[in-house]
């Protein structure tokens, strides 16, 4: 069974690093366009910070890490954070090869769009590569609709990316 519970302690943190960085390593190996988007927004030592600060940078009660669990062993992880007070962007939604495709990816949406929307959210967003297909269609399936940027992205990102928001 699958249990998708906030990521709290400094262990947990440590986890979701780790599979931030794993997320990372995954989506620059899809092509090379997904690797020079990566290195893009997230250089290494951007990259570095941020998996450093992920404990305060996405604290309760304007952004919550979610650490999903099967039998005890983590399988993925997923975040948001506030982009305004009616806004919660979805960040690093990632789940292990072992268990890609058995729904814990949904879950984990499911579980950071109810916890948005108990904290007063009214939609959420999201950006994904166009070639991360199972992403995109895992969205649309979820009720997510294409919409445009909704961030300054830089002119030769914006071919390669497809941005998302649902209502809550």
């Amino acid at each position: 069974m699958t249990l998708i519970r906030p990521a709290i302690s400094d262990a947990d943190i440590a986890v979701v690093a780790q599979m931030g960085w794993d997320y990372r390593a995954h989506v620059a190996a899809i092509s090379p366009v997904e690797a020079e988007l990566m290195e893009t927004f997230y250089p290494v030592p951007k990259y570095t910070k941020l998996m450093d600060t992920l404990a305060t940078a996405h604290a309760r009660p304007r952004g919550i890490i979610l650490l999903a669990e099967i039998d005890g062993t983590p399988v993925g992880c997923a975040m948001t954070h506030a982009l305004d007070d009616t806004t919660a962007e979805i960040k690093r939604l990632y789940v292990t090869d072992a268990v890609r495709g058995h729904g814990v990816a949904a879950k984990l949406i499911h579980a950071l769009m109810d916890q948005a929307r108990k904290d007063g959210y009214t939609r959420v967003v999201l950006d994904t590569s166009k070639n991360l297909t199972p992403a995109r269609a895992l969205y649309a399936k979820l009720g997510f609709v294409e919409r445009g940027p909704y961030q300054d992205i830089p002119d030769t990102a914006l071919p390669h990316l497809v941005f998302f928001e649902a209502a809550l």
